[in-house]
């Protein structure tokens, strides 16, 4: 049975069941706990938490996941997958366990005509409990099962809670014997190769607090509704029902380890190390399909990281196996044509897809040429000084200035029997990290404690959101938070937190920035500094009380303040123009990936490889403005999310949308996108679209920032104001200005140049004098001297000429130091002679260094380096001459 058939009858035995069929939720989910959606529960955790109301009583899904924490054993093992899919069923207060039990029974074993999976019930063994004995019971009254084939087990294995105090509760696994070839009897707490699980079935029925491990908890009490929560693995299934030995034998996964066997002309089976790596080649390429699917695209952080990782794993274990041909072009569109069945929409956007998949792999080929000799000479040296790691610095070094990621660099390491100090690696990428990145705690929406933002939804119920359709409202204060928790006041020239029971404030999300405005109050007056959704259904502003002491009850108005409304609706409006005009001039794989916009401004991240021309920028411009003077209709209507994705709305990656969405219209289908924004009415509105930048932000994905309305046409105004300068300046007419400033280019670097000679021949006219002032320092002729205005390469060529003038069988030693801009730099010279007697450069120049606030370097006959103390410059100079001294 495809997996694919197997997915399908799964639901469609729910469904007949009563339950609502779910959507699977992108892999993206917005929780700021998770990288990716990694169980099939997670879309449903704030029902389960009791953050929001269900919107039905029971629910069936397929939820795609990807767990990344086992990427190093895929391979290795049978069991280990990085994307996999979880079978659910789920009940919020409905039935318990003995509707679960029955529901997972009938669908398992019924007969495969009737739509069930047709296991032999002999063969199927569950756990409990070992305190539950319902479920026990239930076992042997709806299925029959025998006291032997129903085993107990302890809170490790079969206790069920998140980890953090909340809901928790018993939970009963089902698992099928494939027979005494894959290990000794006594069902799966003998033996759970041979004993597959295959689900299990979470009772919740309990709060628990003081999580201390999976098995270390107190029960508060009994839960307010029973709920079921259940998973089945799809996969595990699958290869069950299709009499595979492993998940990557499966009809979904094995199509690309023939494909990369053929290829290769590596045979799968014939050897273990090969093996690996041709699962390591399905499973990733699989994963990469269905992470770029769901809009990652590759980079150096987080999720972008994960993906680059897979897919470069992937190409580089087919290098392993012989095949240094690009191999994603030839294996992507394998694991598409076996996943679409499940999955339709990975083959309408397969173009944009593959654009990202094979820069990934050409950048990394190139990544590969330069850092595998990288790697290999510092491997070389490690062994040739008897070594047996790598050091951090050198993992780093490879990481940070080649590309290679370090997950690489401890595969290749291990090749050739040598370790890596990670530690030090992990150390210095902190450094790195703590340099680059902003304040984390600054991010909006984090990990905050949502406690005290439910408790006022509970009180207050959901915020009457208008910011649709007007600009003020008259509106009361529910509740005020300072600090995490509700007070009930904040004071003139305090921060807090406002509940309102109704607001026109359009709360940040979708990438368009928060509205600006007050609230005003009979004795009062606050600034609305930012606005948010913590939890679904409410808004919270975040304001400064400027007079007067704002209270809870307050009656106030809501003000947006009109020309901060305006700049957001244009800024917002021209994202969606300048998606469609990339996508006009481009063509359909240019899509948005990210965006932001705030009044004037906006910008926008698409998929697309390589730099635009100024062509395709001016065309990309042109497009948009053409839009705006079309003066096309903008509007907005709610829909089904099907009946949305059947019209040709394009949705933003990594939101996520409700069973009913808005889409956004721009002149009918040149512009019709999923978006809660807000937006113009007509595209004139907008007023203008200048574009000021593109760029790349990763492989296969670029960034353009663009201005619109008055700001697009400030800046317009200020490059008018600068050629109007110019033009006076240069006198010159306004097209005449760029040939006249190349001609002035030319000029300069021509006088540049003579400067240059001139300088360098009065440097040489006083190498002579300095030559000729040498001393003798026990034995050596030395000569040193502080020069003010001579730095860089000036200063190596004057100290090289002196060295030179000086006798060559007389020990020499030269040390100048240049000051320039109050930076001092010292170069030392040593002859041969003077090398002959044992003096290093390397050894002198540390000691000059040392006086002026830095250090240097180089080698025997010639060293230099540079420092922040000017004033030590003759100390420097008396450094080397001392050191001379017997």
């Amino acid at each position: 049975m495809d997996t694919a058939e197997i997915r399908r009858r799964f639901l469609a035995h729910f469904e007949n069941a009563g339950h609502t069929v779910v959507p699977s939720a992108p892999l993206l989910l917005d929780d700021p706990n998770l990288l990716f959606v990694n169980a099939g529960m997670v879309p449903f955790k704030p029902y389960f938490l009791g953050q929001e109301t269900p919107p039905w009583p029971t629910a069936t899904s397929v939820q795609k996941c990807v767990r990344t924490l086992d990427i190093e054993e895929v391979g290795k093992t049978t069991r280990h997958g990085t994307f996999f899919q979880m079978n659910g069923n789920f009940s919020f207060g409905d039935y318990f366990k003995e509707g679960a039990i029955t529901h997972a029974w009938r669908l398992i074993t019924g007969s495969i005509n009737d739509g069930g999976l047709g296991i032999d019930a002999d063969t199927i063994w569950v756990t409990v409990l070992h305190s539950d004995q319902e479920s026990r019971e239930i076992w042997k009254r709806v299925a029959g099962l025998p006291d032997e084939r129903i085993q107990d087990r302890g809170l490790l294995d079969n206790y069920w809670h998140m980890g953090v105090p909340g809901p928790g509760g018993p939970c009963s696994e089902i698992y099928v014997d494939r027979g005494p070839e894959f290990g000794p009897d006594g069902g799966p707490v003998v033996d759970e190769d041979r004993f597959l699980e295959i689900w299990n079935l979470v009772f919740m029925q309990e709060e628990i607090t003081d999580v201390l491990a999976k098995d270390r908890f107190e029960v508060v009490g009994a839960l307010p509704h029973q709920n079921i929560d259940t998973g089945m693995g799809l996969e595990r299934v699958a290869y069950l029902l299709q009499d595979k030995r492993n998940l990557y034998e499966i009809d979904e996964v094995y199509p690309v380890i023939e494909t990369a066997s053929q290829i290769s002309g590596r045979t799968y089976g014939r050897d273990h190390a090969d093996d690996v790596r041709f699962r390591v080649i399905a499973d990733h390429v699989r994963s990469g399909l269905m992470l770029m699917g769901d809009g990652v695209t590759p980079g150096n952080e987080a999720r972008g990281y994960v993906l680059r990782r897979l897919l470069r794993r992937a190409v580089r274990s087919m290098r392993l196996l012989g095949f240094e041909d690009p191999a994603l072009p030839l294996l992507l569109p394998v694991s598409l044509e076996r996943m679409k069945a499940s999955y339709p929409e990975l083959e309408a956007d397969f173009p944009r897809i593959e654009q990202v998949a094979y820069a990934e792999e050409e950048a990394f080929r190139q990544t590969l040429g330069k850092g595998t000799q990288i790697f290999e000479g510092a491997a070389a040296a490690v062994k040739q000084q008897g070594g047996s790691g790598l050091s951090g610095d050198a993992a780093f070094t490879l990481h940070d200035t080649y590309g290679f990621p370090i997950d690489l660099t401890l595969e290749m390491a291990s090749e050739q029997g040598l370790s890596v100090d990670e530690d030090g690696f992990r150390a210095l990428m902190a450094e790195q990290r703590s340099r680059a990145k902003a304040d984390a705690k600054s991010k909006k929406g984090g990990h905050a404690d949502t406690a005290v933002y439910r408790a006022a939804l509970d009180a207050g119920g959901p915020t009457d959101w208008l910011a649709y359709s007007t600009l003020t409202t008259e509106s009361r204060v529910l509740a005020l938070i300072a600090g995490g928790r509700t007070v009930p006041a904040i004071g003139a020239g305090s921060v807090g937190e406002v509940v309102l029971d109704r607001t026109p404030f359009y709360a940040e999300s979708g990438g368009q920035n928060a509205d600006a405005g007050h609230l005003q109050w009979d004795g009062g007056r606050a600034e609305v500094l930012d606005v948010q959704r913590p939890v679904r259904g409410l808004v919270v502003h975040q304001v400064r009380v400027l007079d007067g002491e704002l209270t809870v009850e307050s009656p106030l108005e809501a003000a947006v303040d009109p020309e901060w409304r305006l700049g957001a609706r244009q800024a917002h409006s021209g994202t969606h123009v300048v998606h469609a005009a990339l996508r006009e001039v481009l063509g359909p794989t240019a899509l948005q990936s990210g965006s932001y916009n705030r009044p004037g401004y906006l910008r926008l991240d698409y998929g697309w490889s390589g730099a635009l021309s100024p062509d395709q920028l001016r065309g990309v411009e042109e497009a948009s403005n053409r839009a705006l003077r079309a003066d096309l209709p903008v509007t907005a209507q709610t829909m089904s999310l099907p009946e949305a994705r059947e019209w040709g709305a394009l949705a933003l990656f990594g939101e996520t949308y409700g069973e009913d969405v808005r889409v956004v219209e721009i002149g009918g289908p040149w512009s019709r996108e999923l978006c809660g924004g807000t937006h113009v009415d007509r595209s004139s509105q907008i007023g203008t679209v200048v574009i000021t930048s593109d760029g790349s932000v990763g492989s296969g994905n670029r960034r353009v920032e663009a201005l619109v309305g008055i700001e697009g046409f400030q800046y317009l105004a200020k490059e008018r104001d600068v050629v109007r300068q110019l033009t006076d300046l240069l006198k010159a007419k306004p097209d005449d200005v760029p040939s006249r400033v190349q001609d002035l280019m030319e000029r300069l670097r021509a006088a540049e140049k003579a400067a240059e000679r001139i300088k360098a021949a009065e440097l040489l006219a006083g190498a002579g004098d300095l030559a000729h002032g040498a001393v003798d320092v026990g034995g050596v002729a030395f000569v040193g001297a502080r020069l003010d205005g001579v730095g860089g390469g000036d200063l190596r060529t004057l100290a090289l000429d002196v060295r030179g003038r000086i006798p060559a069988d007389r020990p020499a030693v030269v040390a100048l130091v240049g000051v320039v801009d109050d930076k001092p730099a010292v170069v030392v010279a040593v002859n041969q002679a003077g090398r002959d007697r044992g003096l290093s450069a390397n050894t002198l120049v540390r000691a000059a260094g040392e006086q002026i606030g830095g250090r240097g370097g180089g080698k025997d006959d010639v060293a230099q380096g540079g420092g922040t103390d000017p004033a030590g410059a003759e100390a420097a100079v008396a450094a080397v001459e001392a050191a001379l001294r017997p």
